[in-house]
């Protein structure tokens, strides 16, 4: 698989111009119930992130790609979630590894909305918890509301190990950018991890 990554990896340094729609849908796999969870599109995401540190591709056209991908792999997982029971009767994959979506369900049980949040950042539930959330029936427009907020942050903190490689190599000034990036991340997740509290602490 790793060469399949390379060879993927070398097509977008040489065509630049159309990598955006391949980053959307590496990012729309990571995120993708069931696919998302064997496929790991991280890898391809941080080297996407290196082509942007060495200045072969655009830092904010990719991140609007990446974010746009997670989003509809999430929305998409979301609905598989609903349909739960239609699917798990018709795909056996689903019966024979029923830990796959208790997982997911059990960490959204554990931290409600923000859990679609947190999930993204999180390797092992990042594919699945969107599905939970489906599953236990989260109001769709929290969902998206969450979901959005969270793909933005999302996109550029893991394209940002990349162009730390990336700018080992390259000739563009990317520490101003990378650090509010990182700014960023970091006050939206204390605000939706602070925001959750306030809300538990009310019901």
């Amino acid at each position: 698989m790793s060469e399949t990554f390379d060879s993927l990896l070398l097509w977008i340094s040489q065509h630049p111009e159309q990598a955006g729609w391949v980053i959307g849908i590496i990012a729309c796999i990571e995120s993708l119930a069931l696919v998302g969870a064997v496929i790991p599109g991280a890898v391809i995401l941080i080297g996407a992130g290196a082509l942007i540190g060495a200045g072969v591709l655009d830092f904010w056209s990719s991140c609007l790609w990446a974010t746009a991908g997670a989003i509809i792999g999430d929305g998409v997982s979301y609905l598989l979630g609903r349909r739960l029971d239609y699917l798990t009767t018709r795909w056996r994959w689903l019966q024979v590894h029923p830990d796959y979506v208790q997982r997911g369900v059990d960490f959204f049980q554990r931290y409600g909305d923000i859990s679609v949040a947190l999930g993204r950042f999180l390797g092992p539930t990042r594919a699945v918890v969107p599905m939970a959330a489906g599953i236990l029936q989260m109001p769709a427009r929290r969902f998206y509301v969450v979901s959005i907020v969270s793909a933005i942050v999302w996109a550029p903190a893991y394209l940002a190990p990349g162009i730390l490689l990336g700018h080992s190599v390259g000739q563009n000034d990317w520490g101003q950018i990378l650090l509010s990036v990182l700014g960023l991340t970091t006050i939206l997740l204390v605000w939706l991890g602070l925001r959750h509290i306030s809300q538990r602490n009310k019901t």
